[in-house]
């Protein structure tokens, strides 16, 4: 049991480290300013669920996939450094906030930035992803295994309150304070796309420069 508990330690510190739930807060403040209270916490529910199921998943088949397909977690990274570099790009010209959504794209919209970038690779990284499935190596027995899903299960749910929660803190923001906050995040978001970019490029142009 003491092992267990142990082990479940691990993984709540290494998922709450990894998808970061407090640092989201800004990112998700600005990208869902166009939207109602309601449209929000539906975002927020999708894109942690989302995350939650992806991390499953590949703690359970990840090891599997990464083989069949011949794809590494530095590849993640690469895709997940560009993705972030376009959104870091949209929220430093402020187009997060200008852009109009009529009543009939809501839905469409709200799904499309639930799953992407939210959910992956905002909440669920290249880093939660690689965590998932190597502490998955690690859990030998069924308690064990169910502890490392119990743990993202949590950690999606502290997610997904922290998040609801950010409604509040754009209300008090306001229209300009959401501005000045979405392009300082986008500074940020920038700088964080490219150490993802050179994290995962770096192993490749090792094993090209360095034989």
């Amino acid at each position: 049991m003491h092992d267990s508990l142990t082990f479940g330690l691990l993984c709540f510190t290494t998922f709450f480290t990894l998808m970061n739930p407090l640092g989201l807060v800004p990112v998700f403040i600005t990208m869902t300013s166009t939207l109602d209270t309601e449209q929000k916490v539906t975002t927020a529910r999708k894109a942690t669920i989302a995350a939650m199921v992806t991390l499953i998943v590949f703690a359970f088949s990840g090891q599997l996939l990464f083989k069949f397909f011949g794809i590494s977690a530095d590849a993640f990274r690469v895709v997940g450094g560009i993705i972030f570099l376009f959104v870091g790009m949209d929220m430093l010209n402020a187009r997060l906030t200008t852009t109009k959504i009529t009543q009939s794209e809501v839905k469409s919209y709200v799904n499309d930035i639930s799953i992407t970038p939210l959910a992956i690779p905002m909440i669920c990284g290249p880093g939660a992803i690689t965590s998932s499935i190597v502490l998955m190596e690690d859990a030998h027995t069924l308690l064990r295994k169910c502890v490392l899903v119990g743990s993202i299960a949590v950690i999606g749910i502290l997610t997904y309150i922290i998040l609801v929660g950010a409604t509040k803190i754009s209300r008090l923001l306001g229209e300009v304070g959401n501005n000045v906050m979405m392009r300082l995040m986008g500074l940020i978001v920038m700088v964080i796309a490219v150490e993802f970019f050179f994290a995962g490029l770096t192993p490749f142009l090792q094993k090209i420069f360095i034989k």
